[in-house]
């Protein structure tokens, strides 16, 4: 700043001497001293005002990123406890969901097996029903074929014969239920009758045995029949409420499954969350704490030239006072009386000298540069081969000068375009980006679609599957109804049919004697005992209604046993259409989730594509703040050098042509 004013002030005495003679160059250099105190003033001043702002700056932003900081610590801290606490209940949770699938997996397991023992049992049933039922209607012939043999009604031998083969047959096909119903006696007896000839008279002395044994063979299969059918419902009814439990167990554990596998879901995008949250938060703090480090740097070093220029200034001002107090005084006043008087006087002989200050003086004021100034006063005051030696030390200096903003005007225009490269590939980056998030937020979208379908879905197959529960088991509740009264009825029909064949297959009848010839003939007598006519048409009807009642409850397991198998199969195509449906929930739960994930990083690319932009900005900004003024004036300081170093040419030309430089060299 001296330098400077110094530099000033010699300006302002060169002026002095091409104004007037009266005007002593001491007045002059006393004005500038006083223009040097005014405007150490001002900038005084403006560092006041400069230093005030940075300091509001630094202790505004020293609050506020030290709270961030304490913020953000705290915030990472309870994140590192939430993704701790999260990941053990993802653990907790995948342990639960796999005992969950064991369960449900071992009850399913375990009601196919169940299903299967059950499918099996109905079966050998329906067999043995079937086989005991024809055994039964066989020795049902038997036993009436022999009771008619027994009541002394002539039998056909096919008929005997027929019998035999019945006889033979069961004792073949039920040896061990023979075993425990007779003797061996009558086993042989037995043995006897099948090998006999067919015969009424062979037969006749064993008909009562054989009669006996085939009704009590017969009595003791209807038995055993009852009792396999009783144990055949009970078995069904069992098997039913083993299914319900299991089936109930089996929904149970599907459900909390779901819930569980919900949880997890959602578990894991919370840590996952948790962990982009943690990480955000640490760049967060990185970048606050060296915001914060770098900012009581730049306030310190603030702190410091605020100090070293306060101090400068003050020893400026001091040393502006002493001079102006000295050039003021009345022997300063005399002394540069005689000086300037004496250096006039030698000036008005050298002319070239004057014509060199006069070319310095009008390029200064031309270029408005103090260093021509300077060099004018050096010029007028200093002997010609310091001057020339300045004026090629001042060419070589603005040659650099010129080269420098060459080189800085090179520069801008290289980070300038470098810079709207980056622009332009970062803004296509911002796009490719924000076309990535519109495609995931879509099939973000399409997911959840299909999610909730299939949810739905899934839903409606529960409904379905409770409905045919329901309805399978007021088929059944019809079954076991049907059946009991089918039976019921067949009981009493068969205690009717018995009653009325007790009196109508009886042999005997009332005969009516012919009257003695002798004597009158006696009154009219009763006509014949004839038994209903209609009674064999009663008989056949009974049977007939019993055989129809058999053949409905025939009819009607058959039906139930279908209807069974009809809901089995629905259970077991609803439950693998379920387990596809809830694969596919699963699969397309992670593929949204994969989505969700991908969306959120190209969302976070994009933020940081956004923020690099920001700063190609910022630096643009930053560049034109250095640049603009150069790029703008290119061409008129190099025109300004070049006209500066023209001038010096001249001078040193001038000067370097003078007789009179090595006497003034001496004079001076």
């Amino acid at each position: 700043m001296l330098s400077l004013l110094c530099l000033l002030a010699a300006a302002e005495a060169a002026n002095a001497f091409d104004a007037t003679d009266k005007n002593r160059p001491v007045t002059k250099v006393i004005n500038l001293l006083k223009d040097m105190g005014e405007q150490l003033e001002k900038e005084a001043d403006e560092d006041e005002e400069v230093y005030e702002k940075v300091s509001c700056w630094c202790q505004t932003n020293d609050k506020g990123k030290t709270a961030s900081i304490g913020e953000a610590e705290a915030r990472i801290t309870s994140l590192t406890a939430s993704i701790e606490e999260g990941t053990a209940s993802s653990a907790r949770l995948n342990t639960e969901i796999k005992n969950l699938n064991h369960e449900v997996s071992k009850n399913e397991d375990a009601l196919d097996k169940a299903t299967s023992i059950r499918e099996n049992e109905l079966a050998e049933f329906n067999g043995e029903e079937k086989d005991m039922l024809q055994s039964i209607g066989a020795l049902k012939s038997a036993v009436t074929v022999l009771g008619k043999h027994n009541a002394l009604v002539q039998v056909p031998e096919e008929m005997l014969l027929s019998v035999a083969a019945t006889v033979d047959d069961q004792l073949r096909r039920h040896a061990d239920l023979v075993k425990q119903l007779i003797t061996p006696s009558q086993r042989r007896a037995m043995t006897a009758f099948v090998q006999q000839p067919a015969s009424a008279g062979s037969y006749a002395p064993q008909s009562g045995a054989i009669f006996g044994i085939l009704k009590q063979m017969k009595e003791t299969f209807e038995t055993n029949l009852a009792a396999s059918q009783k144990e055949e419902m009970q078995s069904q009814e069992e098997y039913a409420e083993l299914k319900a439990a299991k089936l109930s167990e089996i929904k149970a554990g599907e459900d909390q499954r779901d819930t569980k596998t919900q949880e997890l879901a959602d578990t894991d995008s919370k840590v996952a969350q948790d962990k982009q949250d943690l990480d955000d938060t640490r760049n967060s703090l990185s970048a606050d704490q060296e915001f914060l480090l770098n900012l009581k740097e730049t306030c310190q070093n603030t702190d410091q030239e605020w100090e070293e220029r306060q101090k400068a200034r003050a020893e400026e001002v001091q040393a502006v006072s002493e001079a102006l107090s000295i050039l003021s005084s009345d022997d300063a006043h005399d002394t540069f009386t005689k000086t300037f008087n004496f250096v006039q006087v030698g000036q008005k002989k050298t002319t070239k000298r004057d014509t060199a200050v006069s070319i310095l003086l009008a390029a200064a004021k031309k270029s408005g540069s103090p260093r021509l100034v300077a060099l004018a006063m050096s010029a007028r005051l200093a002997g010609f081969a310091k001057v020339i030696a300045d004026v090629e030390g001042m060419i070589a200096d603005l040659k650099e000068e010129k080269a420098a903003d060459i080189k800085q005007k090179d520069f801008c225009n290289e980070k300038l375009n470098s810079n709207d490269q980056a622009q332009v590939l970062k803004a296509r980056d911002i796009e490719r980006l924000d076309a990535k998030i519109a495609d995931l937020t879509a099939q973000i979208d399409e997911l959840a679609q299909a999610i909730a379908q299939l949810e739905a879905e899934i839903a409606e197959m529960q409904v379905q599957l409770k409905r045919a529960g329901e309805d399978r088991e007021i088929e059944n509740a019809d079954f076991q109804k049907t059946v009991a009264d089918q039976r019921a009825t067949q009981k009493l029909l068969n205690q009717a049919l018995g009653v009325l064949k007790g009196v109508y297959e009886k042999k005997g009848a009332f005969i009516q004697k012919g009257a003695d010839p002798a004597g009158p003939p006696p009154p009219p007598g009763f006509k014949t005992y004839k038994k209903a006519g209609g009674a064999g048409g009663v008989l056949g009807m009974l049977e007939q209604i019993i055989s129809d009642a058999k053949q409905l409850e025939a009819d009607a397991i058959k039906s139930e046993t279908d209807g069974q198998k009809a809901y089995e199969s629905f259970v077991k195509e609803t439950n693998k259409s379920f387990e596809q449906k809830t694969r596919d929930i699963t699969n397309k739960s992670a593929e949204k989730a994969q989505a969700e994930v991908d969306k959120t990083a190209a969302e976070e690319s994009r933020e940081a594509a956004l923020n690099e932009q920001q700063q190609n900005k910022n630096e643009e900004a930053d560049l034109h703040k250095v640049c603009d003024f150069t790029l703008q004036n290119f061409d008129v300081k190099q025109a300004a050098l070049d006209q500066e170093m023209e001038s010096l040419a001249q001078v040193k030309s001038i000067l370097s042509g003078s007789s009179m430089s090595a006497f003034l060299q001496k004079r001076f």
